[in-house]
This record gives structure tokens, C-alpha cells and sequence, in this order.
């Protein structure tokens, strides 16, 4: 009989080196997926994988995943900008390709969560083929049957990388009091140790969509380019650092720690624009219903969703006239606006808002609006008064 073929996403790292190990052991036949380096190739071939695909899916993951998070300003508790999950989707469409191509019969990954195992779903004919074991299990494992991984019990972190971000987890990071090792991260320098120069910029804009990037007297366009050249300053600067406590969609919270360097200075960049460009009610919407629930689908690994499509059309119009540039500086640790403009939106009027002139609108104009809306607010005080109750609380 056959050995069974299996289509592995395999990065390098010791989940996935483990994994194929454990497959070759069991029988199958792998046949692995991944858009990294020629040295993961020659890793996972040494293991004993059938074929070594490696893909370039960066255009498709900044164009289909990373601008849509931008244009809706997507953030998970109020802290993680989703770089993991934003990728998961693309990894998996690509491994059903590879999967069909070579006729594998199952798939296999090293998340240990649902997100990826939900993002395959989507395609029928796939069945999951998954490794149950704790870090110190399979680095013993690795360790038995001599695979090499970087990973080790004194530093089991758990690290996903892509072009959008790397998280870590695992190892000390499981105690949330204590400070995360200052060589851990990878994607950014150290706040206190970046340059004391500061790094001008400024982002444009078309639909909520960066299209360029200025800095110095270079101008960056195409999409790749522009994120790669967010990354880089975000880099140099050590913007986009993360360490928090999340809540996981089973249920349980983890602590994660995360470095994001050029989304969180085009998020940070996005969101300002909309202050000046966006209507406030469609944004308020926009905010409360879309950002949200996009954002969850995200995390929970929904992405291939009638809901997801439906949020998705709901970004699209809410971007139409989100045009314009922000000017930005990025030092030690933090990105910030330091002034934004636009060409074509007609909502901000530096005359009806000016504080020094009355042209254009006139204070008295809102006499009749503040009686009206003060009158819920005069009959709520005067029942208070009338019960004995104190107008606020002390």
C-alpha cells in the first residue's frame, strides 16, 4: 500500500520540524509549503520531505489582507494588529493549491489553536493531520531523532514570522509579571538604543489605500514597497512593540508579545486621515459594527465567511473618499502625526471652524440646537430634584 502524502506548511521552526519528522516516522509521504529561505528547504529535505514548494505570496498578502486592515483600522483588544492572523489565510489558500497539485491527501500545520485549521476548511476533499504535544515534548522529540532547531529549553519561545510581524510566546513569557528578555525581539531595535535622529515622512492615501511613501528625498510606490519601507523605518525606530494578555477564541488568555513595525505606523497614519476626510457618522458606524466584527473574523480564522465578505464590502465604500497624506515622525519607540492634508475632501473648513474669525458660522446658530437638545436633560434634573436625589453621584 501507498504511503499516504501530506501537505505541510512548514516554516523551519520546531513545531513543523518536529512535525515532518514525526510524519516521516509514521509513513507518509511530505510534501511541504512555505514562502521563506532556501536554507528551510535544505532543512526540511535533510528531514526526509518528498518536495520543498516555496512560494512568494507578499504582494498577496499586503494587497488582500494588510490594506483591508488598514482601510478599517483593524486592532484586537485594543492592543495586537493581527499579524498572525492576517497571514493565515494566505498560507492556507496556498497550501489547498499545493495539496491539490500533488494529490495529498491530508494537511498538516504547527498552530496549535483553530485559526489555521478553520482557514482550510473552506475547500472540500481536505482532511487535517495534526501532532498533539507540549514544547518540551517535541523539543525532546527533536532532540531524539537529531533534528535541528533553534529552539531550545532555555529559550522554548514559540515565534511566527512573516513580513507583516513576529510574535513570541512560550518559555518565561507563560509568567505575564515578568519583563520579556531584551534579545527576543527580531523585527525591531531596542527603543532606548534607536537612533536620537528622529525619521520624517509622510504617507498618501487613495481610498484608504497607502499608494506612496516619502522619506528623505525618496518617493516609494507599489504596494510591497511602500510596506517594506513602513517596516524599515518601524524597524530603525523600534515602533510597534507589544506585550499583552489576550483573550484566545477557545476561551483561555495568553500572554503574547509581538513587534509590528510598519503596520503600526500606517494604521497609526490611516487613522488620522479619517479625522479629516471621513464623514463622523459613517465613520462611527464604520468603528462600532465593521472594525469590530472584521477584526474577529480575522483573529477566529473566519476569513473565508459570508460575514467576511459582507464586512469587507462595508470597508470598501466606507473608503471612497478617504484620499489625502499625513506627515509623520517615528523616534525611539513611538510614530506619531504632525500634520495631515487633503486635496479633494471638502469636510474641514478652516473658516467655519476658526476660533479667531465668525465667518462663515456663527455661534448664534446654536441657540435653537442647544434648547432642544437640552430639554431631556432639564426634565431628567428637575426629577432628580424633585426625589431628593443628588444631580451626580458623589
Amino acid at each position: 500500500m501507498a504511503a499516504k502524502r501530506v501537505c505541510l506548511a512548514y516554516s523551519g521552526g520546531l513545531d513543523t520540524s518536529v512535525i515532518l519528522a514525526w510524519l516521516i516516522e509514521k509513513g507518509y509521504t511530505v510534501v511541504g509549503q512555505n514562502e521563506d529561505y532556501d536554507a528551510v528547504k535544505a532543512k526540511a529535505e535533510k528531514i526526509g520531505a518528498e518536495r520543498m514548494i516555496i512560494q512568494d505570496l507578499q504582494q498577496e498578502l499586503v494587497e488582500e489582507l494588510v490594506w483591508p486592515a488598514v482601510q478599517c483600522n483593524a486592532i484586537y483588544e485594543d492592543a495586537y494588529l493581527l499579524g498572525t492572523s492576517l497571514a493565515r489565510p494566505v498560507i492556507a489558500r496556498a497550501m489547498m493549491k499545493v495539496a491539490k497539485q500533488y494529490n495529498c491527501e491530508f494537511l498538516s500545520h504547527g498552530c496549535k489553536g483553530v485559526r489555521s485549521s478553520l482557514s482550510v476548511y473552506h475547500v472540500l476533499d481536505a482532511n487535517l493531520l495534526r501532532m498533539n504535544s507540549g514544547r518540551q515534548a517535541l523539543l525532546d522529540f527533536a532532540e531524539s531523532k537529531g533534528v535541528p532547531v533553534t529552539s531550545t529549553k532555555q529559550k522554548p519561545f514559540s515565534m511566527d514570522a512573516n513580513l507583516i510581524h513576529c510574535s513570541y510566546e512560550a518559555g518565561l513569557l507563560e509568567q505575564p509579571e515578568l519583563e520579556p528578555p531584551a534579545d527576543m525581539w527580531t523585527m525591531t531595535v531596542d527603543p532606548m538604543k534607536a537612533p536620537d535622529e528622529p525619521t520624517r515622512f509622510t504617507v498618501h492615501f487613495e481610498k484608504g489605500i497607502p499608494i506612496k511613501l516619502e522619506v528623505g528625498d525618496k518617493a516609494v510606490t507599489g504596494s510591497l514597497d511602500i510596506f517594506k519601507a513602513a517596516n524599515e523605518i518601524g524597524r530603525a525606530n523600534g515602533v510597534g512593540r507589544v506585550d499583552i494578555v489576550e483573550s484566545r477564541f477557545i476561551g483561555l488568555k495568553s500572554r503574547g508579545c509581538y513587534d509590528t513595525p510598519g503596520l503600526t505606523i500606517l494604521r497609526t497614519a490611516h487613522r488620522d486621515l479619517e479625522g479629516l476626510v471621513m464623514d463622523s457618522k459613517v465613520r462611527a458606524i464604520r468603528d462600532q459594527m465593521v472594525t469590530s466584527n472584521w477584526t474577529a473574523c480575522l483573529y477566529n480564522g473566519m476569513y473565508f465567511s459570508p460575514e467576511r465578505e459582507f464586512l469587507h464590502n462595508s470597508i470598501i465604500f466606507s473608503q471612497r473618499h478617504v484620499e489625502g497624506k499625513v506627515n509623520m515622525v517615528a523616534y525611539k519607540g513611538s510614530a506619531f502625526v504632525v500634520g495631515r492634508s487633503s486635496d479633494t475632501s471638502n469636510l474641514y473648513s478652516e473658516t467655519e471652524s476658526s476660533m479667531d474669525t465668525l465667518e462663515g458660522f456663527s455661534p448664534m446658530d446654536t441657540s435653537g440646537f442647544i434648547a432642544i437638545q437640552a430639554i431631556r436633560l432639564e426634565k431628567y434634573g428637575a426629577r432628580k430634584i424633585r426625589d431628593g436625589e443628588p444631580l451626580a453621584p458623589i
